[in-house]
């Protein structure tokens, strides 16, 4: 989405081969910049040498969305699996901390900047065996809010796109593998699509200077709340 309107891409995520092919893609399809890299943004000294190395025509990060994150394990919080713990708040709170915090200073000095985050309506209610979850996804909308009091005497944004069902590999990753379950996620409604929540980042990321879309929740149509879907 923002290839096509002409944005330059830095793309970090751990698996460098889609990351490869897509930056190829788009830079080919929409004639920008893509530079595209293996990063785990768990890793606070990889986050740093990334950032702190990065080309001069890619240093002045303009934008910077924090997508990272996932769900592990379904289980009771008294029966739950540490490393499923472990991976949620590594990656959903210490991950977006880390990238956050070396990309924000560089917006600071340069005067201009906005920090979109992905959050999740588990950030606002709690479900059923998500409790480690949804306790993450609560994290980052308390550090959305946080990051924008300590940045309101700047010119920098900070906002929030909170989904609800949307189907990517999210409940793959979840229920690791197991596609019976996944697709049980969403059977008898209609989720959101990746494409859905793009739309409504890239809306937040293109509004005027003065305006700040602070706080978005994007549904489908058949959810009502994060344990009320109607599945036909």
């Amino acid at each position: 989405m923002f290839a096509e309107h002409s944005a330059n891409l830095i793309l970090v995520a751990r698996r460098s081969d889609k990351l490869e092919k897509l930056s190829v893609k788009l830079a080919d399809k929409y004639k920008v910049k893509c530079l595209a890299a293996k990063l785990d943004v768990r890793e606070r000294p990889e986050v740093a040498d990334f950032i702190e190395n990065l080309p001069d025509e890619f240093g002045n990060i303009d934008i910077l969305i924090n997508n990272a994150g996932l769900a592990s394990g379904f289980d009771p919080m008294q029966e739950a699996d540490f490393a499923d713990w472990d991976k949620m708040i590594d990656t959903n709170i210490n991950g977006l901390l880390n990238i956050t915090r070396y990309v924000v200073p560089q917006m600071i000095e340069r005067g201009t900047g906005h920090i979109i985050n992905i959050g999740s309506i588990a950030g606002r209610q709690v479900y059923p065996k998500g409790g480690v979850y949804c306790a993450s996804k609560f994290a980052v909308r308390a550090i959305n809010q946080g990051l924008a009091i300590d940045l309101m005497d700047t010119a920098i944004r900070v906002s929030s796109v909170d989904p609800g069902l949307a189907e990517t590999e999210f409940a793959m990753v979840r229920f690791e593998g197991d596609a019976e379950k996944a697709s049980g996620v969403y059977e008898g409604m209609t989720p959101l699509s990746g494409m859905d929540v793009a739309e409504a980042v890239l809306f937040v990321a293109s509004r005027p200077s003065h305006v700040n879309i602070g706080d978005m929740l994007i549904l489908p149509s058949d959810q009502a709340s994060a344990y009320h879907v109607h599945r036909e």
